[in-house]
């Protein structure tokens, strides 16, 4: 806030031309499936999460030779919703001071594909619902009286997705006010850092090159145009100012024109611990002098290198991709993209030492590149899955799409520190309807010299499966793996020394590491040479289910709710340095075949409630030198990390151990000495109920989220395992329910409440926990504050269990900011 009030008054003293406006465009939406019964919703909005699962039919069965569909029942991919069109509508007067203004209205998506209308007539559309779009309204608008903006969205057919996308305006909307005549273009600036004097880890001087584009309407044409620059720090302090004088040229529809460089003394980097970022605020000026435009963006000073030696370096040091990939959606909030849902999910990855999110399959959305940016997050910016019409949107055919598609993506995202390589497509190998016979190497190369006229600061990639013209024989990758900057291999780490040595120049990144190889398939690598990896589905998810009565994937490292799994521990015990144990009980194994491997795992627990006399098998992980197990205070054994065998590297098996009731604790040690334990520990029966809220700047905004955890707890507070039940949630005050969960994916619980007015609802508790997910109203509907002992607006939740005749209930006010 600091900062914004610093920019904004930076800039007050130029006149009122300069006060390009952007306008949260969310609320008061009218949602309907058959455009005669309407509901209120504000955005961003998924209608297709709230709907019933539609179960398979008896026998039902999938195309299981479609592979762009990943079909096992006709609706397995798509989380067994039904897929229906939705249509919104919200009627406005504009606003006076609209006028003699260009007016936009910016969507930036609508999922699968959808149009928008102003009073009946057509006025933009998407063909490809995860890029946005813009429209000009300005002559179209009635003054002084009631507009209609109109929205079809629709999801298309099973087949046109391989996971579940969600369905509607599904992020955010915004009226954009500028000058009528002289303006920035969309996404108009191109922010490139570069070292000036210094080392990549030492920067003494860095140079800003800034490229801008604009336009102008009016009939008299300037001889030249006057853009002055200012940067800022992220405290807000103004770092850097410069001026530059560019000739106009009328016969071009827009002008591009680079600014005179700017140099930075001692810049503070952006890498992944301290992710310094600073502010390009660039005003445009007529010929009287005039500001009539401005706009601003963020970036970093960061430099980044890849070689086959070294595998990838930010600012001069090795970094490898500690990552997942998982899809776009957010659990039980379905695809609507919320700040605050995809904040609390890169916290969550931090602390477990993820550093990278590969966006498969498909542009994310800007509140994630820049929390991204906040957070020091590596993204490998992914914009297709299957180069083909039935995975890019079904309304237009790929070929006649991607020369839109590829600029809109790179100009919007090309500021972000944060991305640090470029993807066109994903598994490309699999498909051979393609209308192209050469593994998918020329539209490869028309894409990225496109990609290139916007962006060449980044590598460009394509995620494949780098064997698939005879899987089991090949014996050298497919033509598209030596044509790509980095050979991104999905699963394949195993062809990274072979490949090597046939084709030293390659440089390898495993674009998706099977969960159910973890450990083994980071290990095998050389890390010393490689970029990294990203586990797949590292996040359950809605979607790309294996079959009934699961309603999506099943194994991640955190659950859908976003608790964690023990696999988690895993990851982190080799993501990060700091010395960790974690101990489970094996309650079994699972195998499976995904994409062609066929792998293992144990499935883990933390319950030490286990019936009296059993045996039981613990499994501990801990990047340390040792590890005991402790029953009750006495040693069951104490082992060495074999850090020699991939496969047993930071894993600690204790089996045939005697149940006891009371605590197993793992202790780990390194040179002899404990550097961290972990226990469980028997439960009594529930008792109570206990309520863990997230965010303690939960703001009156209308849009940000509270998470509200929820846990059966027994007398000494300690969760108790295996309760279930369905909890009942009750709301009072300035907020609504948006979405339940319980981290079961199998669960027949709708993801909403049933209420109309979403102030109650209830869910099944799964395993001892539960979720609720509240959104604040706006502020303005609330009491006013500043007002001499004003009182922040309080939000009464109350939460209750009937469990064995018993009423558990619990009530927690939670303040708004």
């Amino acid at each position: 806030m600091k900062k914004i009030l610093f920019v904004l008054a930076s800039l007050f003293a130029v006149t009122c031309y300069a006060q390009r406006e952007k306008i949260l465009f969310n609320f008061d939406w009218q949602f309907s499936y058959d455009k005669e019964n309407w509901q209120t919703v504000n955005l961003p909005h998924d209608y297709l999460v709230g709907q019933p699962w539609v179960a398979p039919a008896v026998g039902e069965k999938g195309d299981s030779k479609d592979e762009a569909a990943n079909i096992v029942s006709v609706l397995s991919s798509r989380a067994f919703k039904e897929l229906r069109k939705g249509y919104y509508r919200k009627t406005f007067i504009p606003s006076e001071e609209w006028k003699n203004r260009r007016v936009l209205i910016d969507f930036e998506g609508i999922m699968l594909v959808g149009d928008a209308y102003l009073n009946g007539e057509l006025i933009g559309k998407t063909d490809y619902g995860y890029l946005g779009f813009d429209a000009e309204i300005t002559d179209k608008l009635k003054w002084g009286e009631e507009n209609v903006i109109e929205v079809a969205a629709d999801p298309r057919g099973p087949k046109n997705s391989r996971w579940y996308t969600g369905g509607g305006l599904y992020r955010d909307v915004h009226i954009i006010l500028m000058n009528k005549d002289l303006y920035f273009t969309r996404h108009p600036l191109k922010i490139v850092s570069s070292i000036e004097s210094g080392t990549p880890a030492n920067v003494e001087k860095a140079r800003i090159d800034i490229q801008v584009e604009c336009s102008n309407k009016a009939k008299e044409h300037p001889k030249t145009l006057t853009f002055e620059t200012k940067i800022f720090d992220q405290e807000g302090n103004e770092v850097a100012v410069a001026k530059t004088e560019k000739k106009y040229y009328p016969r071009q529809r827009t002008n591009e024109y680079q600014l005179d460089s700017i140099i930075l003394d001692n810049p503070k980097l952006w890498d992944t611990e301290t992710p310094n970022l600073y502010t390009a605020v660039v005003t445009l000026f007529d010929k009287d002098g005039n500001a009539v435009d401005r706009v601003e963006d963020q970036f970093g000073v960061r430099t980044i290198e890849y070689g086959p030696s070294f595998g990838f370096k930010l600012n001069g040091k090795k970094v490898l991709f500690k990552g997942i990939a998982n899809h776009h959606t957010l659990g039980a909030l379905g695809a609507a993209a919320y700040d605050r849902a995809i904040e609390k999910r890169i916290q969550l990855l931090k602390q477990f030492g993820i550093n990278h999110i590969r966006s498969s399959h498909n542009p994310y959305s800007e509140g994630f590149l820049r929390l991204c940016d906040k957070y020091g997050i590596l993204v490998v910016d992914e914009l297709y899955d299957k180069w083909v019409r039935q995975n890019c949107g079904d309304r237009v055919d790929w070929s006649q799409q991607w020369q839109h598609d590829v600029p809109e993506w790179v100009k919007r995202d090309r500021n972000h520190p944060c991305v640090v390589m470029w993807s066109l497509g994903n598994e490309l190998q699999q498909m051979w309807e393609m209308d192209f016979a050469d593994w998918g190497v020329t539209p490869y190369r028309l894409q990225k010299t496109l990609l290139n006229r916007y962006d060449e600061t980044r590598p460009v990639t394509v995620a494949m499966h780098p064997r698939f013209r005879n899987v089991d024989t090949d014996s050298i990758p497919a033509p598209l793996a030596l044509e790509t900057d980095i050979a991104s291999y999905n699963y394949r780490y195993m062809y990274f020394p072979g490949d090597s040595r046939r084709f030293p120049n390659l440089i390898f990144y495993q674009s998706e590491a099977n969960t159910q190889n973890i450990g083994k398939n980071w290990f095998e690598m050389d890390l010393d040479k490689v970029v990294g990896a990203a586990y797949w589905g590292a996040i359950d998810y809605l979607g790309e289910s294996m079959g009934w009565p699961r309603k999506g994937w099943v194994l991640g490292e955190f659950d859908i709710s976003l608790l964690p799994k023990p696999t988690a521990y895993f990851l982190k015990s080799y993501f990060t340095d700091e010395p960790m144990v974690h101990l489970s009980v094996v309650q079994g194994s699972s195998s499976m075949d995904w994409n062609g491997v066929v792998s293992g795992s144990m499935i883990l627990s933390e319950n030490w409630n286990v019936p009296t006399g059993e045996t039981v098998t613990l499994n501990a992980f801990s990047n340390a030198d040792e590890v005991e197990l402790l029953v009750n205070g006495k040693s069951k054994g104490r082992m060495q990390n074999n850090r020699k065998d991939a496969s047993k590297r930071n894993k600690f098996i204790f089996p045939d151990v005697p149940y006891q009731a009371g605590k197993a604790v793992a202790v780990a040690y390194n040179e002899g000495k404990e550097v961290a334990r972990y226990q469980l520990e028997t439960s009594g029966k529930p008792v109570a109920l206990s309520l863990e809220t997230d965010n303690v700047e939960w703001k009156g905004d209308g849009i940000d989220l509270q998470h509200v955890r929820v846990f059966a707890v027994d007398n000494k507070g300690r969760r108790v395992f295996g309760t279930n039940g369905k909890v009942s949630y009750k709301l009072e005050g300035s907020a609504r329910i948006v979405a339940m969960s319980n981290g079961d994916n199998s669960c027949d619980d709708v993801n909403v409440p049933a209420s109309a007015d979403k102030k109650s609802g209830e869910y099944a508790l799964y395993d001892g926990a539960g979720m609720v997910i509240l959104r604040s109203d706006k502020l303005e509907t609330m009491p006013k504050l500043g007002k001499k002992n004003a009182k922040a607006p309080i939000v009464k939740l109350t939460v209750s269990l009937e469990l064995e005749g018993k009423k558990l209930s619990k009530t927690l006010n939670i303040p708004l900011k």
